[in-house]
């Protein structure tokens, strides 16, 4: 005893015991926090029969593949709580006010955007009825999150990654497969009502009304007056700034290249904004005179004057600005016109010329992937961006929801920092700070929850079975017997139960796939002013070195600097002693939890090289392909129908087809093509190209177990006759076995 009290007199003593005492408190609350997240077990996930509107044959119920046993060897692995608690669990994402989100009704309607018809006949997100994590009824992928105490409504994993495939009246809903969303629809429309709702007279006082029978966050008209002004603005800027010549449509969108401008966004400098400015001057583009009268030059000097960075509210001043044009529309209050009656600031053309001098078009919308495996690669993305070892996990999904409006507070900070520790800016008095409202902690259960969950059985009780036999003839091993020869070097076959499975990615040069490159080009080709960056070293995953980011830097290398340190932030909503206990439990669950290391990149990409720093991501990837029957269209761009369609001659695949519509063509593999009002697709425009992926469409190089080709006795290279039309059923036929 008289020794314990010596040592208690030490001041290190008494902090490593309190500090493993909070830690201990921090993981038993994080124990009966996380046992409390899955008490929500509604049977039914909260799945809801509603019409179809026209998309195809209506559905009178809505199965899951596992019932309700996590067991099923059948089954995708998750029991109705792991599903429930993927798609309610928040991210950190703050699109809009939530009780804004409850009353927001579409511009011109009485309807409320988030009513069942709208989001599933409109938007295709998919319906769900009250469960007791989800009171309010939002369809799947939207949720509440809390950030400084108040309450916003923003986006889960699952708006992207959840399905749904129809087939003679039986919804099938499937965890961690593609969504057929159009969020770029919904997030115009909600940019439109906010709009409408700041202007019109008659529209804001029932939004007011409504806004405050919630009795919610709100209690006072001048504050809903003031946020939504400033909503109806970011939601505007954010769609001209985001603004695609490609319409992505339904089941696409350009994530990376919104996520890209995101980042411009976030580190944006006043210095930066001048030099656009005096840019477009010196290219006769805009005039001192307009900028004076727009207020821009006077707004421009009382930043410089008080700091070097542009926060949010300096941005929606500086938008709001700019956004003046009818065209552009923020349909501003009377305090924004000027005394002569004109709205004050830049034309529509001119903001487009600011805009193309800050950010770049998002002009390469691509599927949203699948998840299952995504835990046991070694490198994810269509491009392979994202390193699975490590931290990299958590790097990648904090990148995600800088895409799907976390809120991101970064600027100098007022002392030395652990992320600017980790991030390489050592005990500098004033590192960059990034406090942001991403939930790291979740980001990190949700990654680890992944690994449970298995790609989707063909369900022959419902499609049919596959056909193994024809007149004596074994279909099924002829399509397995063809997949090994022309498929197998580049998707990999995998167990899909087994828990120890790994992935190997296997990423292939554009030059070689010859699918449309878009998406690949934008990835490195895509660069911005590195603001509150700038001179700060960027490692991204599979580079041979750091990156010097200069005042213009390619965007993957801000990215990757920046989601590094939000990653390594604590989170600002907990009090001082629990955001490090709990940021360093989530470092060492993540990294605890996390079996893949760090390894080179596998296929024939072009390598790194201190001239082309990136250039490995001119790549797409190539992954195992169990389930691929519930992930159409196909491509990366989702170009091709049909997996029947993929394996045609490019000359013969569909040149346009309607998407949109959830009723299944279990022959060729993919959704209805035509007979309804969807979007339709043109491969002739740009970022929409069907090409490429020519394997076993034409003779196709025999590749060795040492990932090259093959050579005939004479030097030349080994190849495979095209398959004729038989052997593309076979294949087709295999493939829904996986």
């Amino acid at each position: 005893m008289e020794t314990l009290k010596r040592c208690w007199r030490h001041w290190w003593v008494k902090l490593l015991v309190y500090a493993a005492a909070v830690f201990l408190v921090v993981y038993i609350g994080n124990w009966i926090s996380n046992y409390w997240a899955f008490w929500d077990r509604d049977p039914a996930r909260g799945a809801v029969v509603v019409s179809e509107g026209g998309f195809g044959p209506n559905v009178s119920k809505i199965v899951y593949l596992d019932g309700t046993d996590a067991n099923d060897p059948a089954g995708q692995g998750w029991a109705p709580k792991d599903s429930l608690w993927f798609d309610n669990t928040t991210q950190g994402s703050d699109l809009i006010p939530y009780d804004f989100f409850l009353v927001l009704k579409k511009a011109g309607t009485n309807e409320l955007i988030r009513s069942d018809n709208l989001m599933n006949t409109l938007y295709r997100y998919l319906p769900r009825k009250a469960t007791s994590n989800n009171p309010d009824a939002l369809p799947i992928g939207m949720v509440k999150d809390n950030y400084q105490g108040r309450n916003f409504m923003g986006f889960t994993c699952a708006a992207c990654h959840s399905g749904q495939v129809n087939y003679k009246g039986t919804g099938i809903r499937i965890d961690g497969a593609p969504a057929m969303a159009d969020m770029d629809k919904l997030l115009t429309d909600m940019a439109a009502a906010l709009r409408e709702a700041n202007s019109n007279p008659k529209v804001q006082a029932q939004f007011i009304q409504d806004v405050k029978n919630l009795k919610g966050d709100y209690s006072s008209d001048q504050a809903i007056k003031d946020d939504l002004k400033k909503y109806a603005i970011r939601l505007t800027v954010y769609r001209t700034i985001n603004h695609s010549p490609t319409k992505y449509g339904y089941a696409r969108l350009d994530a990376f290249g919104r996520i890209y401008n995101q980042v411009l966004e976030y580190v944006l400098t006043v210095p930066d904004v001048q030099e656009a400015l005096d840019e477009l001057k010196f290219e006769g583009k805009v005039k001192q005179s307009e900028l004076d009268a727009a207020g821009i030059t006077a707004m421009m000097n009382k930043f410089a004057s008080r700091k070097t960075e542009l926060d949010g509210d300096d941005r929606d001043e500086l938008f709001a600005a700019l956004q003046t044009s009818p065209k552009a529309g923020l349909g501003l209050a009377a305090a924004d016109v000027g005394a002569d009656g004109a709205k004050k600031g830049l034309s529509l053309k001119q903001i487009l010329y600011f805009r193309n001098k800050i950010f770049n078009a998002p002009d390469a919308p691509v599927s949203y992937p699948f998840l299952w495996d995504i835990p046991q690669h070694d490198y994810v993305q269509w491009n392979g961006l994202g390193g699975n070892s490590g931290l990299g996990p958590l790097g990648r999904n904090v990148g995600e929801v800088v895409g799907v409006f976390g809120s991101m507070n970064w600027k100098r900070g007022d002392s030395w920092s652990i992320a600017g520790l980790v991030t390489g800016q050592g005990f500098t008095s004033h590192p960059i700070d990034f406090t942001s409202s991403v939930n790291v902690h979740n980001l990190a259960l949700i990654e680890d929850h992944l690994k449970n969950l298995r790609s989707p059985v063909w369900p022959e009780k419902i499609f049919g079975k596959i056909n193994t036999t024809d007149t004596g003839k074994p279909i099924w091993q002829r399509g397995k017997d063809l997949f090994e020869r022309y498929c197998a070097s580049c998707h990999a076959n995998i167990d899909r139960a087994d828990p120890t499975r790994r992935i190997v990615a296997h990423m292939s040069a554009v030059r070689n796939v010859k699918t449309d490159d878009k998406m690949a080009a934008n990835g490195v080709g895509d660069s911005g002013y590195s603001g509150i960056l700038r001179n700060q070293y960027a490692t991204i995953a599979g580079a041979p070195g750091a990156m010097l980011l200069n005042k213009k830097a390619p965007v993957a290398g801000l990215l990757t600097y920046a989601v590094t340190g939000v990653v390594a932030t604590p989170d600002p909503d907990k009090w001082f002693g629990q955001r490090f206990a709990e940021w360093l439990y989530d470092v060492l669950f993540s990294l605890r939890n996390n079996n893949i290391k760090a390894s080179l990149k596998t296929g024939d990409y072009d390598p790194d090289t201190t001239s082309e720093p990136v250039q490995s991501l001119v790549a797409y990837k190539g992954r195992a392909l169990d389930g691929i029957w519930a992930t159409a269209p196909y491509l990366h761009n989702g170009s091709v129908p049909t997996l029947y369609d993929l394996l045609l001659p490019v000359d013969q695949r569909p040149k346009s087809f309607m998407v949109g519509s959830r009723e299944f063509d279990p022959k060729k593999v993919g959704f209805a093509t035509s007979g309804y009002n969807g979007f339709p697709f043109f491969t002739n425009i740009p970022g929409n190209s069907n090409a490429g992926h020519d394997y076993g469409t034409v003779p196709t190089p025999v590749i060795g177990a040492d990932g090259t080709v093959e050579k005939n006795s004479d030097g030349t290279d080994k190849t495979l006759p095209p398959l004729t039309d038989q052997q593309r059923w076979d294949l087709v036929e295999y493939l829904k076995s996986l």
